[in-house]
């Protein structure tokens, strides 16, 4: 079941639901878009209808942001739980390790996906990451990685290129792609690199995360200002 957020249909699982559902699209002959909007990205969708198009046409549409589940209550609507796409990936990763499934990494700065394989194999022994590439490429490049990751084959491809970016380049490439599950994680390989810490588990658990990156980097005050906006759409469309 899903539940509409301001127009963007976000499935309704808990993570261990969520996390067997990307598993079990690795085993499938078909090719799976996977997505998780938080309340920024949903503001976005609003503004940009290709990316509204994409997220309601993807396989699996995860609540990201803490701001999603205040915006359900606000609509009398349940969502289940939070599902963070750093957490499902994680998630993912633990489960994959112990089979024949791989992984390519796509995005982030430079050397940046190179530090999060190499912290992610550490972190999950026997997780296979075939491949990595940063995410600055021109046309040119990017046909050659489409190549590499073919060749390669992967059965999940992480792209972190940031939104809308990521989502429209799964969207337009995963017919050429020979791969199985293909997810946008926006800045995940920074915190896989360690290059950004994640909110210590109070903060996680009061739902506060966002304001913990807020205080390690102020600049990202005019981003969280969507946070606002978006709550008060939310009751403005409530109250329609």
């Amino acid at each position: 079941m899903k539940v509409d957020i301001l127009g963007v249909k976000i499935d309704n699982y808990k993570m261990n639901e969520a996390t067997e559902k990307v598993i079990q699209y690795m085993y499938t002959d078909n090719k799976h878009e996977i997505y998780t909007p938080n309340p920024e990205i949903v503001m976005i969708a609003n503004e940009n209808n290709e990316l509204m198009d994409i997220l309601n046409n993807a396989d699996l549409v995860v609540p990201d942001g803490i701001g999603i589940i205040i915006a359900a209550k606000i609509l009398k609507k349940n969502i289940l739980e939070r599902v963070a796409g750093y957490d499902l990936v994680q998630n993912v990763f633990r489960t994959m390790k112990d089979t024949d499934k791989t992984v390519y990494f796509l995005g982030g700065g430079k050397d940046v996906a190179i530090e999060a394989a190499k912290k992610m194999r550490n972190c999950h022994k026997g997780l296979k990451i075939v491949g990595v590439h940063d995410g600055y490429f021109d046309n040119e490049e990017e046909n050659k990685i489409i190549e590499e990751i073919n060749k390669l084959s992967p059965d999940l491809l992480l792209v972190g290129l940031g939104v809308p970016k990521q989502e429209k380049w799964i969207n337009n490439n995963i017919h050429k792609l020979n791969i199985k599950v293909g997810i946008g994680v926006g800045g995940s390989f920074d915190g896989m690199s360690g290059r950004v810490k994640r909110a210590p588990i109070a903060f996680q658990k009061l739902g506060l995360e966002w304001f913990y990156r807020l205080l390690r980097q102020p600049t990202r005050l005019i981003r969280m200002l969507k946070l606002p906006l978006f709550l008060i759409k939310v009751i403005s469309n409530r109250k329609k």
